[in-house]
């Protein structure tokens, strides 16, 4: 099948681990936000977008959850962890060089970013593990605090810069918990998951996503499954 597809990537958890860089870097924000330690125990982060983990630091000191405070904390958290990246041994998960490299191969498939990552704070991890390159346009917390909203900032981008439409049933969110899988099915795409963050195969499979594998590492059965041609 070579109908247009468009693949939407998380990055944390789904494209790589940073090795703790993230979460160290998010402590070490806190400390300069705060003025205190905060191992983050009960704060929401794995699939969440940077402006609501800040929206939950704020609360969570006694700070109003105000545009400033938001900004001051994630400007903070992204000087830590511009220097921690290349302290830390994070790595690209099973299968990603190779699936970015076929997928960008077909004329026919867009590939974008939906992530909860700032922009910069994306520009950095991917740029980092040699792979920020691969995608065209994305959309990320600078957009919304909301996860579920960002699926139509990325719709709308793909389609502004190739000037057509993506049907929903060739446009697939490829993240790995269950908040990716809710952001997928907010705009009516389908969703891939894999079981290589912090959420079990049993949890995702409680999502009922469309696509659900243990890693990307076989990359023609993924392509497959998908109908990628």
């Amino acid at each position: 099948m070579n109908s247009g597809a468009l693949c939407l990537f998380d990055i944390d958890g789904t494209i790589l681990t940073s090795g703790g860089a993230g979460e160290e870097a998010l402590r070490k924000a806190v400390r300069d936000f705060a003025g205190c330690d905060d191992n983050l125990a009960g704060v929401e982060i794995s699939g969440r977008t940077d402006k609501f983990i800040a929206m939950q630091i704020c609360r969570r000191h006694g700070r109003m959850a105000s545009p400033e405070n938001i900004t001051a904390f994630i400007n903070s958290y992204l000087e830590h962890l511009e220097s921690l990246l290349p302290l830390k041994k994070g790595r690209l998960l099973p299968g990603i060089p190779g699936l970015l490299a076929a997928l960008k191969q077909r004329r026919h498939v867009a590939l974008g970013l939906l992530t909860g990552n700032v922009a910069k704070g994306a520009h950095l991890k991917l740029s980092h593990y040699g792979v920020w390159d691969y995608f065209e346009f994305g959309a990320f917390s600078d957009d919304s605090h909301d996860r579920n909203e960002l699926g139509h900032y990325a719709v709308a981008r793909a389609t502004a810069l190739h000037g057509k439409g993506f049907d929903p049933t060739r446009t697939f969110v490829i993240g790995d918990t269950p908040h990716d899988v809710a952001c997928g099915k907010a705009i009516g795409a389908k969703t891939v998951v894999v079981a290589t963050g912090s959420h079990s195969r049993e949890e995702l499979a409680d999502c009922n996503p469309d696509f659900l594998f243990d890693d990307l590492s076989d990359v023609p059965a993924v392509l497959a499954a998908l109908g990628i041609s």
